[in-house]
């Protein structure tokens, strides 16, 4: 069964992605764990690589929340750029957001650096930078919105506005917003990018990656990176990921709706020297992210006015707060981005971009919020007084 684009976002969340099932009448649809097909067959199987009917299930499901015509899916989200990013020659320029997750810093510099990329970053969220697209005329802007960790919310529309002057393709993470929160190609961009381990699947059980978009030039060139390439996603992680994004947006309410009480009851605490999250007022960006997101997402990022030694103890404290790596899940998560997802980030860099030692960032899950406060209160209270 499926739905047209038309339907509610949870109402498509739910009966967009349940083909294949055959005469049995499975709600759910089978897992397809084989690496061949017969040839021939109706479907135009081969051979899983090149595609499985929980591929397809997939990315029926995620183009359709995010507005789009195709969606490719990958095996991480690091595979999602990989594939992008493949699709570029020798001296190709990307003008990057100077704020970017860790893994996507280090395949650009230490992989795609060795063959020639040419990246730029530069602080996208002042318009006053933009000119740099015009001057420098790349092939990609690489955009994320909110940023990791930093939590910067870009003018999407804007930027792609200017990317399109200089036929340049805008790509969008949009990993930390999910399409509950916002759409990337509904605000101009040409690709939208995202890790589904996180939101999308939601549980933690699982990797994946996914790239949607309009283009069907892109698309083929996506279809291709996944087949030629070897980035797609094994059959049960599609699955998994299938299944979780059925319950996204409830969800997502769970997650901002917590976010947003931890965030501006840390405002408030002794030793926290700022605190970003961009449904908090104070946040620098805050009526662009209003205008431009349905809520604020999960994630909060602060920085305590203690040294490297104590925010990691402040962290270890935590017993609801689960110290790892990654984000997005029902269980609440705490990262230190310095010696974790940002550690391939050298150090004068981080520094640079507002990374500061004392950095915190918290994956708010769906638990109890009064639970959640009070782990962060006991914590800090033992750890800063």
């Amino acid at each position: 069964m499926s739905l047209p684009h038309s339907g509610g976002f949870t109402t498509r969340a739910v009966h967009t992605g349940r083909g294949f099932a055959g005469t049995t009448g499975a709600v759910m649809p089978p897992v397809f764990l084989t690496a061949t097909f017969a040839s021939g067959n109706p479907d135009g199987f081969d051979y899983t690589r090149s595609g499985n009917p929980n591929f397809r299930l997939l990315e029926q499901a995620v183009a359709s929340l995010e507005g789009a015509r195709h969606a490719t899916a990958f095996a991480s989200g690091v595979s999602a750029i990989t594939a992008v990013v493949s699709t570029l020659r020798s001296g190709d320029r990307i003008v990057a957001e100077q704020n970017l997750y860790g893994c996507t810093y280090r395949l650009f510099e230490r992989v795609f650096g060795k063959f020639g990329l040419d990246v730029t970053y530069i602080d996208l969220a002042e318009p006053a930078n933009w000119d740099e697209i015009r001057r420098r005329r790349p092939r990609l802007v690489w955009l994320e919105s909110p940023t990791n960790p930093l939590l910067k919310v870009l003018d999407l529309a804007g930027l792609s506005a200017v990317a399109r002057e200089v036929g340049a393709t805008t790509v969008v993470d949009n990993t930390f917003a999910s399409p509950y929160l916002q759409q990337p190609l509904a605000l101009g961009a040409t690709l939208s990018l995202a890790a589904t381990t996180k939101y999308l699947n939601g549980h933690s059980d699982c990797l994946g990656g996914v790239v949607a978009t309009n283009d069907p030039a892109w698309h083929e060139q996506m279809v291709f990176a996944q087949k030629a390439l070897g980035l797609q996603p094994g059959p049960f992680d599609a699955w998994l990921t299938t299944r979780g994004m059925r319950t996204l947006a409830l969800r997502m309410e769970r997650h901002c709706t917590s976010a947003l009480v931890l965030a501006a009851w840390l405002e408030t605490r002794r030793g926290v020297r700022h605190v970003r999250y961009p449904f908090l007022p104070s946040h620098p960006q805050y009526d662009l992210a209003r205008r431009q997101m349905r809520a604020g997402s999960g994630i909060v990022t602060f920085e305590l006015e203690a040294s490297v030694e104590a925010t990691l103890a402040f962290c270890r404290r935590l017993r609801c707060f689960t110290l790892a790596e990654s984000l997005g899940g029902v269980e609440s998560l705490v990262c230190h981005p310095p010696s974790m997802t940002h550690a391939s980030v050298p150090p004068d860099v981080r520094r640079r971009v507002g990374i500061a030692d004392g950095l915190v960032r918290l994956s708010v899950g769906i638990e109890d919020v009064d639970d959640l406060g009070a782990d962060l209160d006991a914590a800090l209270s033992e750890v800063l007084g």
